[in-house]
């Protein structure tokens, strides 16, 4: 199984490309910073990952992501590799993304400065039940728990 799942900030907005093909397919690539877990001195504290998102991703990712965002992505994680033009090869290790989404919302991003999303954004969604589901609390007895 080829599976990673990352939750960091982005580097720097995503940068946005376009293929040559008949219908132009959009190709987002942005870097991540994961924090380590655990730190020792003089090592990073962080890793920069590389991601990479096609089709619709990439058109949400130019639209919603900027520097400085938190965000949760998955997908696969992808090995390339070629020769240079000295040919010598050359390896190159990038996550194609397969989900990517928010991880805080739009006012807790501006108040440390980011630039936000465009004012439309889809992050000022309600919180609370949605609609035709009900907490577990009002459905379920401890009696009917199997543990």
């Amino acid at each position: 199984m080829n599976k990673a799942v990352l939750m960091g900030r982005l580097t720097k907005d995503p940068e946005i490309r376009y293929s040559q093909s008949n219908e132009p397919l959009c190709i987002a690539r942005y870097t991540i910073a994961v924090n380590r877990r655990f730190k020792r001195d003089g090592e990073p504290e962080a890793d920069f990952i590389p991601c990479v998102a096609f089709g619709r991703a990439g058109e949400f990712a130019e639209r919603w992501f900027k520097k400085g965002m938190m965000v949760c992505v998955s997908g696969r994680i992808q090995v390339r590799s070629w020769e240079d033009q000295q040919g010598q090869k050359r390896w190159s290790t990038e996550v194609v993304l397969e989900e990517q989404d928010f991880a805080e919302s739009k006012s807790s991003f501006q108040s440390r400065g980011g630039s936000g999303a465009k004012s439309d954004a889809p992050m000022d969604v309600p919180m609370g039940e949605p609609e035709g589901f009900a907490a577990i609390s009002e459905t379920i007895d401890d009696e009917d728990l199997p543990f």
